[in-house]
């Protein structure tokens, strides 16, 4: 979820004063590890971040990603004392940090503030419930069509922005529950039906959505 147009939150920002900075992070470079003192909530100003979770076995997955104009990192807000994941750099990325004090003061006294905070908490909790459902109930393929055409950010007229190459078909298996093999062989039978195109970006065509309508595919 973005910031609505009418609601300039870089001025909005910039008048917090005390509690709130505005950090540069580097393709790669780690914005907060799991594990770390969570004291503070973050607005992704311009960039892409991923989520990757570590498990108690050592095994590591990518459960999500954060695009310009989302908030993460606040379940500090309800209690959460650590990090329960490790947020990543995919590209240059200007991220505004805000002390859990000051945020929990915005939400009390800036009315559309908190009315915003609040959309974007029940549009990511309506995407935990898809993605969930998405797992439960369609195949591997139909995942990676629904991933691709969301990073694709498909709008209701049609239209498309492209991949860029920092989403490596590894970030793309371990976000659907897959292998890189079989995200490999479905990227090739996309290309081969013209629903998707890429050389260094990958072109998501807007007829790829038909395929999360075929009803006929086993799960996989």
């Amino acid at each position: 979820m973005k910031l609505e147009a009418d609601f300039d939150y870089r001025d909005f920002l910039a008048r917090l004063g005390v509690g709130k900075s505005v950090l540069r992070f580097a393709r790669d470079q780690v914005i907060f590890s799991q594990g770390d003192a969570a004291d503070s909530v973050f607005f992704l100003l311009d960039g892409r971040i991923k989520v990757v979770v570590l498990s108690a076995q050592g095994r590591e997955a990518a459960t999500g990603l954060v695009n310009s104009g989302q908030f993460f990192g606040d379940n500090c807000l309800i209690g959460e004392q650590v990090r329960s994941a490790t947020t990543i750099a995919m590209r240059d990325c200007v991220v505004a940090s805000i002390s859990k004090a000051v945020m929990i003061e915005m939400l009390r006294t800036e009315p559309q503030f908190a009315e915003l905070f609040i959309r974007h908490l029940l549009l990511r909790n309506r995407g935990i419930e898809e993605d969930l459902i998405d797992q439960l109930f369609n195949s591997s393929e139909k995942r990676l069509a629904r991933l691709l055409l969301r990073l694709s950010k498909l709008d209701d007229n049609g239209g498309v922005q492209p991949i860029a190459p920092h989403i490596s078909q590894e970030t793309l298996a371990e976000m659907i529950g897959t292998t890189r093999s079989r995200v490999s062989f479905f990227m090739n039978k996309f290309r081969k039906l013209g629903l998707i195109s890429y050389d260094r970006n990958i072109e998501v065509h807007p007829r790829l959505s038909a395929m999360l309508q075929d009803h006929s595919e086993v799960r996989s």
